[in-house]
């Protein structure tokens, strides 16, 4: 979202994706962010897998032994067939036309009818009434910049940042439903640099738009990995959502198994026998009606019952339930889930510390979210705290993290964390977590006041089993001026009573005042 300064978009600092994501919110006109975000999504969805054609579409033509109208052959590409009527080419020629409407639905027909994978996904409703048939074209031609002198597989990836980039930009405009399906992209780096998920199985049983797997794959390209070394898995309940998901994967290249249905992962899990490496998930905060009076006996909850007002716990157990052996996950909650007592979740809490699955709490700022100003935190659990392979030994210990200092406003409204930020919060977890020659290649841990500290269970059991990091990291050290404290005492003591004399003459300086009006 543009920053303001003096009440002036400064779009001449913005990157690409910004400035573009301005001029289509321009278009939108007095459309409702909800509906227009379909709109222009399925448009870049559109453009994206036409680009992919067309890549293959030409290494086809310039073969003479292949036919470039087969759609076996993208098949063996791993690509998209996309019939002639709904080519890019084809729609940006006729974008002017009062018919675009029927023409971009028929288009998301075709493709939906030629590849199985996408069936039900794509948005079909471009030829309503109500949708402004020159706006719609105007956007076509917009989007038809996207990429247009680059090489096909530069115009690809060029398509999928802006694709991520615009999901971000309708969670902001519509708020708090926004946050339903986007967690902001600076909370899912925290989860991904510290859990790096190199290789193995990625699962997010809440996944939204699928922002949790896209960052792990770019994690696994960023660090010189192999994208088919990670295998994704989601669930989502919200047919709208799920669907962004699916283009969004597709957008991005992603080979993914996202599973869809209105009752949710707690009543109809769809992977019941999936064991992920990796879970990264941003569950809804302090839900309540999540239906939890109808699975009391369920075998998710080998640490306690949830309360049927809040799924906070039913979560983090669905979550340890779906671990395999050496796995890790990261799980975004609401702060309260630190240290509420009520319905048993206290007894919850203790249960699953002195299980020793709870590795590190991180305490993140407030204003990080579209859906809600209130500060939020990360919980990391790992089912084997001693798995080797250049770790340490944690059994018997938690790490905290005070985050809250973190980040910088980005507008009136909300926070992002820096590289440097998600950097200091990753590199203390590694080098809590590290030994051997990984030590090497890291700074050693220590404790650091007012920033991060390393408990054993004693030491939460002394505090109750509460997991709030401000408990245990204390106040950060001040740095020393030479002044002596009882120096600085009485100097601040003379400034507050010199500030009372001044506001008793200001308090006496009113009284007549208004005694004169009288």
């Amino acid at each position: 979202m543009p920053a303001k300064e003096n009440g002036r978009s400064q779009a001449a600092n913005l990157g690409f994706e910004a400035k573009l994501f301005l001029a289509a919110d321009k278009l939108r006109g007095s459309m409702d962010a909800s509906e227009y975000k379909h709109v222009v999504l399925g448009l870049v969805f559109l453009k994206y897998i036409s680009d992919a054609f067309n890549g293959v579409y030409e290494k086809l033509k310039a073969d003479e032994n292949a036919d470039e109208e087969d759609a076996e052959e993208y098949l063996a590409e791993r690509t998209f067939w996309v019939p002639k009527e709904a080519r890019w080419g084809y729609l940006q020629s006729n974008a002017k036309q009062p018919t675009i409407g029927k023409l971009v639905d028929d288009a998301m027909l075709a493709i939906e009818k030629s590849n199985v994978s996408l069936k039900g996904v794509l948005p079909t409703n471009f030829a309503r009434e109500a949708l402004n048939k020159q706006m719609l074209g105007e956007l076509v031609d917009l989007i038809s910049t996207i990429g247009m002198k680059e090489e096909s597989n530069r115009s690809k990836d060029i398509l999928g940042r802006v694709y991520e980039y615009f999901l971000g930009g309708f969670a902001g405009a519509e708020g708090k439903r926004g946050g339903e399906f986007y967690t902001p992209r600076s909370v899912v780096r925290v989860l991904t640099e510290m859990l790096e998920p190199y290789k193995g199985r990625v699962y997010d049983p809440c996944c939204g738009s699928g922002g949790m797997f896209v960052q792990s794959e770019k994690f696994v390209v960023e660090h010189g990995g192999r994208i088919g070394d990670i295998r994704v898995y989601g669930q989502e309940m919200n047919n709208t959502t799920w669907r962004l998901a699916k283009m969004n994967m597709a957008v991005r290249g992603i080979d993914a198994d996202i599973q869809w249905n209105n009752e949710g992962s707690f009543h109809k899990d769809e992977l019941p026998d999936l064991k992920a490496d990796f879970i990264l998930a941003n569950p809804p905060f302090n839900i309540s009606d999540w239906g939890g009076g109808r699975l009391r006996e369920d075998v998710r909850w080998k640490y306690g019952i949830p309360p049927a007002g809040n799924a906070n716990y039913a979560w983090l157990q669905h979550i340890i339930h779906h671990l395999a052996t050496n796995g890790t996950a990261g799980v975004v909650l609401a702060n309260g889930s630190m240290s509420s007592n009520s319905s048993g979740e206290g007894d919850i809490r203790q249960n699953l510390v002195e299980a020793d699955l709870v590795d590190c709490m991180v305490a993140l700022p407030g204003a990080l979210f579209y859906s809600t100003p209130i500060p939020a935190c990360l919980w990391f659990l790992a089912k084997n705290k001693n798995p080797g392979n250049a770790w340490r030994d944690r059994r018997g210990e938690i790490l905290f993290i005070d985050a809250r200092k973190l980040g910088h406003m980005v507008d009136r409204k909300r926070r992002e964390l820096s590289d440097e930020d998600i950097a200091r919060i990753a590199d203390t977890y590694h080098a809590w977590r590290s030994e051997g020659e990984a030590i090497k290649r890291r700074s050693a841990y220590e404790d650091i006041a007012g920033f991060c500290f390393s408990a054993t269970i004693d030491d939460l059991k002394e505090h109750g089993y509460v997991l709030t990091s401000g408990r245990f990291v204390g106040a950060e050290d001040e740095e020393d001026d030479g002044v002596p404290f009882e120096e600085k005492f009485f100097a601040l003591k003379e400034k507050l009573e010199a500030q009372f004399a001044e506001n008793d003459k200001l308090t006496e300086s009113i009284r007549i005042a208004l005694g004169r009006l009288k």
